[in-house]
């Protein structure tokens, strides 16, 4: 099919039988801050706060009724499953949505509460796509895929539609969040044919870049780990009708940090009083990082709010996150002469500024180690206090983007372990669910003593887990065996100046 086969459908995508024509408005406390206009699609004010309902509706509404009397099935566990829900509660369909185990109760419960049968199966969402292949053959049903289907982009195409409906001036650029890619490629295809000078710019997270490798590469790219925090675009693989859009209509991909996720849901809230999910933020943390970057000014700049379905045990994690991604926080590692008058003139070269976190503890005869977060008004400042103390003897470490002493050491301070002899420091990413720490203790050698250990709960979809292992060095091919086997993600953290100082 050509790309200029989605105007057409496009145009006839059957979606406003469930959705809304979604508002298109002014962020105005961002829009002054970037000096740019910004114009927020809201696609979170949708009935499922979703936009997923679109391309749900548009593919099944055009099922034959024979198949319609089989019934639907997916593979969701998030706002794809609430919208195939939906979608069939309209159709008077029955639909069967299989998610993992992990799954959330809110979201398993929002789909019961649409009428659907959700089958719990698996760890992942690929032992989950699974077993709804197996039950898709087994009972004839008829497979909803969540991006990689025409019907399915056309329907969110409309979405492009929509924005240049309600705004017929010039826009500069459209930012997009990207997962399997069904939202760009249905936007682009249609903006690209109507009004082809406007830019359409993709947003990923850094840990959940598929679309922006498989560009770069020309072909599609499997990753093998995702990053979880933005579980609705956590995809290792882009679908194939999805990157071949892209493709030839997509300008430009931006990669943005979860602190970066964290501070536009913040701004989104500041604007609107609305709290999205941190892939409902992601296209505002992109056209942000954009701006900055090109140093673009009085532009207008429309970010896609695609989803507002988020835990509220999370929003602890995104409020300590946020300050972060703004650069109004400075996380830093100072290290203070242990001799008279040296704390003091820390603090004398700290004056006036906001303390928003401060540990300290004795660590040695000749230095302490302080780890202390600073309010600050950017980059800029932290570069200008970290020479500041350095003017004043104070040997300083700027640990502002440090995953391991932002989620771990700024609450473990103080605890060096003198007997914790050949220990290996990593960080892991465990299922939120039972059994996930037994698997991890089961799988490992009983005789590595566990030296260090740490998890907070996030409210996202997996643990945060900081371990230190003695291991001998005789055995570190079985560690690396270990590793594998275990199937978490996870990042070898021995070498962090942030646990040298504070914790090795």
């Amino acid at each position: 099919m050509k790309n200029n086969g989605y105007l057409e459908r496009v145009l006839k995508a059957r979606v406003y039988d469930v959705a809304i024509e979604s508002p298109l408005e002014l962020a105005p406390g961002l829009s002054r801050r970037l000096g740019n206009r910004l114009l927020l699609k809201r696609e979170d004010l949708q009935p499922v706060f979703s936009f997923k309902l679109r391309g749900a509706y548009n593919m099944m509404a055009r099922l034959a009724p024979a198949k319609l009397k089989k019934g639907v099935i997916t593979a969701s566990a998030g706002n794809h499953a609430q919208g195939v829900a939906l979608a069939a509660q309209k159709l008077g369909c029955r639909a069967v949505i299989v998610m993992p185990v992990t799954t959330p109760k809110i979201k398993v419960d929002a789909v019961l509460s649409r009428g659907a049968q959700a089958v719990l199966r698996g760890d992942s969402y690929a032992e989950a796509l699974s077993h709804a292949k197996q039950l898709q053959r087994r009972h004839g049903y008829t497979f909803v895929h969540a991006y990689d289907d025409p019907d399915v982009i056309a329907g969110q195409g409309t979405i492009g539609m929509e924005i240049l409906r309600q705004h017929a001036k010039p826009i500069h650029a459209v930012f997009v969040p990207v997962g399997g890619g069904g939202l760009i490629s249905g936007i682009a295809a249609y903006i690209k044919r109507v009004r082809p000078s406007v830019r359409i710019i993709g947003v990923e997270p850094a840990d959940a870049d598929a679309m922006t490798r498989s560009l770069k590469a020309g072909r599609r790219v499997e990753l093998e780990h995702v990053g979880l925090f933005a579980d609705g675009v956590a995809v290792k693989e882009v679908g194939k009708e999805t990157f071949r859009l892209a493709k030839g209509l997509v300008d430009e991909m931006v990669l943005v940090d979860t602190d970066e996720i964290c501070a536009a849901i913040k701004d989104m809230f500041e604007d609107t009083r609305v709290v999205l999910e941190p892939a409902g933020a992601l296209a505002i943390a992109g056209a942000k990082a954009w701006a900055q970057k090109r140093k673009a000014r009085g532009k207008t700049l429309v970010a896609i709010a695609s989803g507002a379905n988020t835990n509220f045990d999370r929003l602890r994690f995104v409020a300590e996150q946020a300050e972060l991604g703004e650069h109004r926080e400075a996380v830093l590692a100072v290290t203070i002469p242990e001799r008279r008058g040296s704390f003091r003139r820390f603090c004398e070269t700290l004056k006036g500024r906001n303390i928003t976190e401060f540990n300290y503890r004795m660590s040695g005869a000749d230095a302490a180690h302080i780890f202390v977060g600073v309010g600050v008004a950017g980059r800029e400042e932290t570069a200008r206090i970290v020479r500041r103390l350095a003017r004043a003897g104070c040997r300083t470490l700027d640990l502002s983007n440090n995953e391991v002493a932002k989620s771990h050491v700024r609450h473990m301070v103080g605890g060096r372990a003198g007997l914790a002899k050949n220990e290996l420091l990593y960080r892991f990413e465990f299922p939120e669910r039972q059994g996930a720490l037994m698997k991890f203790l089961r799988s490992m050698n009983p005789g590595w003593n566990i030296s260090l250990f740490h998890y907070r709960n996030h409210g996202a979809d997996y643990g945060r887990v900081l371990v230190g292992l003695q291991v001998p060095k005789a055995e570190m091919r079985q560690f690396r065996r270990f590793l594998v086997d275990l199937g978490y993600p996870y990042a070898d953290e021995t070498r962090n100046p942030a646990y040298r100082l504070f914790l090795g």
